[in-house]
């Protein structure tokens, strides 16, 4: 038996028996979190605060506030890291504007082909 600020007495066990619901409850919760995928999605209006990281021949990478854009001449695939190097997506984008809404703030890696940058939002 322990006392916890001479207060509360509680065994070890008894303290493990509380705490493992709460435990469960979190994980259980965070799971549906990690399951959906932001989705990418063609678009035809500018976004005013984004600002150009790449641009080359048949592809420009650009990002603004929680969004990345890419505009490209021909169909691309493209994949988005975390910093961590956990895969957020892959997708296959037709010509055009597509954009990706990103809802945790941080840095990303974008990889389409053979251009790879770093973006921060």
């Amino acid at each position: 038996m322990k006392t916890l600020g001479g207060y509360l007495k509680v065994t070890r066990g008894a303290a493990l028996r509380r705490l493992l619901p709460v435990a469960v409850g979190l994980m259980l919760t965070a799971a549906p979190l990690h399951a959906a995928q932001p989705k990418w999605e063609q678009t035809k209006t500018e976004h005013q605060d984004a600002k150009t990281v790449v641009k080359e021949t048949d592809i420009e990478i650009r990002t603004g506030k929680g969004v990345i854009v890419v505009n490209s001449s021909k169909p691309v695939q493209i994949k988005v890291y975390t910093i961590l190097g956990q895969l957020v997506s892959r997708e296959n984008l037709p010509a055009g504007t597509s954009q990706l809404s990103v809802q945790a703030h941080g840095v990303y890696i974008i990889k389409s082909g053979e251009l790879t940058c770093k973006v921060a939002l």
